[in-house]
């Protein structure tokens, strides 16, 4: 006799990760005939993309993040945990946190990715990256404390070098902190200070590869490159960093070698996956690439662990054109609907066809009504490329309160050339400012290559 559905448990799915491909997996969840937990070790979705906003005083951390509970609140089917998840048992199904076992009848892990130093692990203390809240608080602190620093110091090469920021990488994010820095020195803080002129202010972009912004067409990274150079910043392109270290950074131009001076290094110039790639490894036997990424099927399954998902930063997923879908939102957006589908759809007894990636463009926002934009079929730049970078990244912040606390910041921004979230809250004292020589002053005795 065939049991009815309706005597069974309820289908139990288990996410890993709260952020685009999580979140989304377990909102297109809603509906579904399952029970969804959701696990996160933060309490709160966070809109990535506007980070780099937040370390340069344009918006606070709050208007960029939404809580977990309250977007899935209207979810009836949807628990949200609090917790880290150390392993995982396929065998058993469960994933197991520090005090519990979850079990779950299917997993979707969208834990994301972290920044890569290329093996340079040590570089972190010197040049950190942007991928989490506190990485953007830290990094707004060291911005603004090296304006701070500048005001106080009396020696004019150390001045110099508390005036100089280089940035490690031209993709979007580089390409975004040095825009944003650049209008920051130029524009908001030009009248802030008595004993500095912030127009002394050196910004450095440094790229390895021949351009910046290497995803986009050709002629876009071209108009990127000389709106910067209009703002003040100087690009290096077929630049390697060799080195890092107390405030001097080593670069290698063909066969130059020089070093430069910088209180404030920011690196923007890699990701690799999650731990949890590893976990996963461990557990299943799954192949991992190069950057620690989970080798997936064409469903985003595992191989020969039907019922585990690997989705967003942390999927290599190379099924359409043999390259990795880009670590942007829109992937694990996409994603994590197709599988929260393909869930639905197996429970009815049905198939889904592989997931396919619709590439809808990519966009980079160089200053106030400077932007590119590629769409492939239509391409974009200046003032109305930055209007629309506008208009999708308000489009796609998770609450409406976010989109419109955004949208008016923005617009009193543009208005008044301020930024009201210039605060510095992780710091040392201003009078232990020679004390930290890792942050503060540099120990070393080299005497670096102006440039």
């Amino acid at each position: 006799m065939e049991i009815s559905r309706e005597n069974q448990p309820p289908h139990q799915v288990v996410i890993i990760g709260g952020g685009f491909g999580g979140l989304h997996a377990a909102k297109a969840l809603a509906k579904a005939p399952v029970n969804v937990t959701l696990i996160d070790k933060r309490n709160f979705h966070l809109f990535q993309p506007l980070l780099y906003q937040v370390a340069t005083g344009n918006l606070s951390p709050a208007d960029i993040s939404s809580p977990l509970r309250s977007v899935l609140s209207k979810s009836q089917n949807t628990q949200v945990l609090l917790g880290s998840v150390n392993d995982i048992d396929p065998q058993g199904q469960k994933v197991i946190l520090e005090n519990e076992a979850i079990p779950y009848d299917t997993l979707i892990v969208a834990t994301g990715a972290k920044h890569s130093y290329f093996g340079k692990d040590d570089w972190e203390e010197f040049a950190p990256g942007l991928k989490t809240v506190e990485d953007a608080i830290a990094m707004r602190s060291r911005i603004f404390t090296a304006f701070e620093a500048a005001e106080r110091e009396t020696d004019a090469e150390k001045r110099r070098a508390w005036l100089t920021f280089v940035i490690v990488g031209g993709g979007p994010t580089g390409v975004e902190l040095a825009g944003a820095i650049a209008e920051l020195a130029y524009q908001t803080l030009k009248a802030d200070f008595r004993n500095i002129d912030t127009s002394e202010t050196r910004i450095l972009l440094l790229e390895g590869l021949d351009r910046i912004l290497p995803p986009f067409a050709p002629e876009l990274s071209q108009t990127a490159e000389k709106s910067l150079k209009e703002l003040g910043v100087l690009v290096q392109t077929k630049t390697l960093v060799t080195n890092i270290e107390n405030d001097i950074v080593t670069i290698k131009q063909g066969d130059s070698v020089r070093e430069i001076a910088a209180k404030t290094i920011l690196w923007a110039a890699g990701v690799k996956a999650s731990p949890m790639g590893k976990v996963l490894a461990e557990s299943t036997g799954v192949e991992l690439d190069r950057a620690g990424r989970v080798i997936v099927e064409s469903d985003l399954s595992i191989k020969g662990h039907g019922n585990i998902f690997v989705i967003g930063d942390l999927a290599n997923f190379s099924h359409q054109d043999g390259k990795p879908l880009p670590g942007v939102a829109p992937v694990a957006k996409q994603e994590g609907e197709y599988v929260a589908n393909l869930i639905a759809e197996k429970l009815q007894g049905n198939t889904l066809s592989p997931f396919n990636y619709k590439n809808h463009g990519s966009l980079a926002i160089i200053g106030q009504k400077l932007a590119v934009v590629d769409l492939g079929f239509m391409k974009l730049k200046g003032f109305f490329a930055w209007i629309f970078w506008l208009f999708v990244h308000a489009y796609f912040l998770i609450e409406f309160d976010n989109k419109l606390k955004v949208i008016i910041q923005w617009v009193w921004n543009y208005i008044t050339h301020n930024r009201s979230a210039r605060l510095i809250t992780v710091y040392e004292s201003p009078t232990k400012l020679e004390d930290n020589p890792s942050y503060y002053s540099s120990t070393s005795s080299r005497q670096p290559v102006k440039v």
